[in-house]
């Protein structure tokens, strides 16, 4: 009986999750000039419950944009495991499914999902605002559904996204000022 409300409650609060997104660009390269009209008058993005936000403790949705270098990676990294659960990650244009046209650049991470979960991927270079305000109401129904499980995977397959950011990045170092 516990399990099935508990269910009732998830399946309620996934109903309203999915009519309020906000969302955290993370713009890398030329994906984010696709953005901006996705959010003015003519697309208006607003008027599916999704909004701008400022900062990943604030957000739902972590929105990936252009290439990633190992560098800008670590930084996707730590703002993803910043935003309290649940949470949703959507790669924008090739660049973050197969490195785009820096594919064989050694500094391009090719493979985003290897490293944070991504719950829908955008391809194309670029991507039109249209396919960009389909892929929101895309994730909104995987929500609804309850299938929009990637924060859930990165808990339950930690090692392996650790052990693939390892062998990308090196290992983190963190800074530890109370305990010096």
């Amino acid at each position: 009986m516990a399990n099935h409300e508990r269910n009732i409650w998830e399946k309620i609060a996934d109903q309203l999750r999915s009519k309020s997104l906000w969302m955290l660009h993370y713009c890398t390269g030329c994906g984010a000039i696709e953005l901006p009209p996705s959010m003015t008058s003519r697309f208006d993005m607003e008027r599916f419950g999704m909004g701008p936000m400022a900062t990943p403790r604030q957000a739902d949705i972590l929105f990936i944009t252009g290439y990633l270098s190992a560098k800008t990676l670590r930084r996707v990294i730590y703002t993803y495991e910043q935003m309290p659960e649940p949470k949703y990650v959507i790669g924008f244009g090739s660049c973050t499914l197969n490195g785009g046209i820096y594919y064989d650049s050694y500094a391009t991470i090719n493979r985003l999902d290897y490293y944070i979960p991504v719950d829908l991927y955008i391809a194309g270079c670029m991507p039109r605002p249209e396919a960009l305000l389909e892929a929101f109401n895309e994730l909104m129904k995987m929500i609804r559904k309850g299938e929009a499980n990637g924060w859930k995977q990165y808990k339950e397959n930690y090692d392996w996204y650790k052990n693939n950011q390892i062998r990308s990045l090196g290992e983190v170092l963190v800074h530890d000022e109370f305990h010096e």
